[in-house]
């Protein structure tokens, strides 16, 4: 029997300007722990920008954003532009401050952001298969402008929640590790570094969402 097969959409290296390395990381370890398997995915296109993950400061240099995500998937990753919903079962976005600055526009243009084409088009193919799409963090407030009228959590942020609703989306609280599912259209979310989260807290709702992604399938 074939293995169930995740995509995941990675955003760089790092959180403060890439993908949150604890969450992907979790991700591909729950994708294993349920019986499944990953193919990691990322835009070829230029970080916008890259800090020292010390001080926050920007430091006068550029990084690739596939280049970098290579550093999470130990090299084994795909440009977003190869991606064919016939290749996956799902598709999961981590968060971190990468996936809203190098897969859309979010930290810079909150409700009004625009969303990295290669991201847009991977969300809407496996939206319009009937698969489902898995996000954490901040990674909701994609799939919400993408797809609109849709049940996510970004936890208790209530800024971000209003954001989401200007989006056409539905904001559902959580706490550290619970999960929001939205059956209907087969989306599930949960807050991870949103809350004031330990990296076990992170590890359980990521498991949750793995989980409840493999029933829907």
């Amino acid at each position: 029997m074939r293995k169930k097969t995740f995509g995941v959409i990675l955003a760089g290296c790092g959180h403060q300007d890439g993908a949150e390395i604890h969450e992907a990381t979790l991700t591909l370890w729950a994708i294993h722990k349920h019986g499944g398997e990953f193919q990691c995915y990322a835009p070829d296109v230029k970080q916008h920008h890259v800090l020292n993950h010390i001080n926050g400061q920007e430091m006068n240099e550029q990084r690739n954003v596939l280049i970098e995500s290579a550093r999470i998937a130990r090299g084994k990753i795909a440009a977003l532009a190869t991606f064919s919903p016939d290749n996956v079962d799902a598709l999961i976005l981590p968060g971190g401050f990468g996936a809203a600055k190098n897969l859309c526009t979010y930290a810079f243009d909150g409700p009004n952001c625009k969303v990295q084409p290669d991201v847009a088009k991977a969300i809407k193919a496996i939206h319009q298969a009937g698969k489902p799409i898995g996000a954490l963090c901040i990674a909701p407030v994609i799939v919400a402008k993408v797809l609109g009228n849709v049940t996510l959590t970004i936890g208790q942020d209530s800024t971000t929640a209003e954001h989401l609703a200007a989006m056409g989306a539905k904001n559902q609280p959580t706490q550290q590790g619970e999960i929001a599912v939205d059956e209907a259209n087969k989306i599930v979310s949960t807050p991870c570094y949103m809350l004031n989260s330990r990296i076990d807290q992170i590890a359980e709702g990521v498991d949750k969402l793995v989980a409840a992604m493999m029933q829907m399938m």
